[in-house]
């Protein structure tokens, strides 16, 4: 197995390849990186998958992550023996990603205007941290752990610093977290003080956080475990795995996305690549983005809202100085990101590019919401009995819209994604006690 895995450039002009134990986010010239794997997989490892649901007391077949783990084996390791598995992997005990699968829903069905058959919610919220994150994190520290890192550093809007902590405080490793002061929920911080992280508050937004981070990583031996990390990538491409295994590995019409960092698109988009390149599924699922209209950096450059340029991945070259200039008209405004749904308040997304590539590769369209929708949306999963944070509700109301207009159709298989449960108390307090939301329900005197 040793040699299998590899990282290599995303540039195919550039493409300069690194041994697995590389632990930059960036290749020498500045561009991200991916995980690439010289052998297929076994289109018979997908019983194996099935098989593993019944854990038999190991918390690497119970994992939601883990069960996969022949598909992201980049610490190339005899994925059957138990005591390697033990020894390399990082999980807390199995609980990462392990009640994570599509859902119908009825009334949120009725709200969108589709069969209730046609539309599976998958809530990535019954992670232990509370949010899609922990996927990513369970590799990505894994990798750090690999490698010998002492302390893993991110940057945050609320989800990645208590999936950080959870994970730093299970390894017994150092774990810095950079916030954007005063923009980051209570309930979300909260969770990271808990866990034992240094919290580092940086005047500005979620970008200049992240770009403290990336040079505090850089200069002082930190190990970043931001989307940009490759190995972040690898673990929240079970977040479509765990989709298409339980619809039978029957590719749905449309899978759907809130849009913040874009890591999540880049790795669906990744595993999608995957996939049909190793004959597991003929048809490729459209990806649907999901910006607020706050933060709509995505929507704005892929719809040719600036300069009226629409911006593609175009065979990996990319028009990266029309997002220059786009970055530049920002900062020239005073234009900062801004939304209640704290979660996706990106104004320069740094997975940008995968993101574009994904888009390419599925035919997938970007489109924005308001934050009044989102909430709406986030109140309509409540109705069902599930919980989803605000920037969740941006899946629902996207799809919604896309239904609208005609481009999802009504007897197309959706997917949608809810990345996060509620740690904002106040958001669906506020929301009910106005009787003029939708699905308000005020309290009685």
């Amino acid at each position: 197995m040793q040699g299998n895995a590899h990282l290599k450039c995303i540039n195919p002009q550039c493409g300069i390849e690194y041994p697995i134990e590389y632990t930059s986010v960036q290749c020498e010239k500045g561009h991200l990186l991916d995980v690439k794997y010289k052998n297929k997989p076994s289109p018979e490892l997908k019983e194996i998958f099935y098989k593993r649901r019944n854990s038999e007391g190991s918390i690497f077949n119970e994992s939601g992550v883990w069960r996969f783990r022949e598909l992201l084996n980049f610490c190339q390791i005899d994925t059957e023996d138990i005591k390697e598995c033990s020894k390399y992997l990082v999980s807390l005990d199995g609980a990462e990603g392990r009640q994570s699968k599509p859902y119908h829903m009825s009334k949120a069905a009725d709200f969108i205007g589709i069969s209730n058959e046609n539309l599976w919610l998958q809530p990535e919220g019954y992670n232990p941290s509370g949010s899609f994150k922990d996927n990513g994190m369970a590799t990505a520290v894994t990798h750090a752990k690999m490698t010998g890192a002492k302390k893993i550093v991110c940057a945050s809007t609320g989800n990645t610093s208590a999936s950080a902590g959870m994970f730093a405080a299970n390894e017994g490793i150092k774990c810095d977290v950079y916030i954007p002061a005063g923009q980051i929920a209570p309930g979300k911080l909260s969770q990271a003080y808990q866990f034992g992280a240094q919290i580092v508050e940086v005047n500005g937004n979620f970008d200049d956080a992240l770009k403290q981070s990336l040079d505090d990583a850089q200069n002082h031996d930190g190990y970043t475990v931001n989307s940009v990390n490759p190995f972040r990538i690898e673990g929240q491409k079970t977040i479509p795995f765990r989709a298409l295994e339980y619809l039978n590995w029957e590719a749905p019409d449309w899978l759907v996305y809130p849009g913040g960092a874009l890591g999540n698109i880049s790795s669906c988009g990744k595993a999608l690549m995957e996939l049909h390149e190793w004959g597991w599924i003929k048809k490729i699922p459209r990806i649907a983005v999901i910006n607020s209209e706050g933060a709509s950096t995505l929507s704005d450059l892929y719809n040719g809202k600036f300069e009226n340029e629409k911006l593609r991945w175009n065979d990996g070259n990319p028009n990266t100085e029309l997002i220059s200039r786009y970055y530049d008209h920002l900062d020239k405004e005073g234009l900062r990101p801004k939304t209640k749904a704290t979660a996706i308040q990106i104004g320069r997304p740094a997975n940008i590019l995968k993101g574009l590539r994904a888009l390419e590769f599925t035919n997938g369209i970007a489109t924005t919401v308001s934050d009044s929708e989102m909430l709406d949306g986030m109140s309509v999963v409540g109705l069902n009995g599930f919980d989803c944070e605000m920037a969740s509700g941006a899946t629902v109301v996207g799809i919604k819209k896309l239904i609208s207009e005609g481009i999802i159709k009504k007897d197309d298989v959706v997917v949608g994604i809810l990345t996060g449960r509620q740690k904002d108390a106040m958001i669906p307090v506020d929301y009910h006690r106005n009787s003029e939301n939708k699905f308000a329900i005020p309290p009685k005197n």
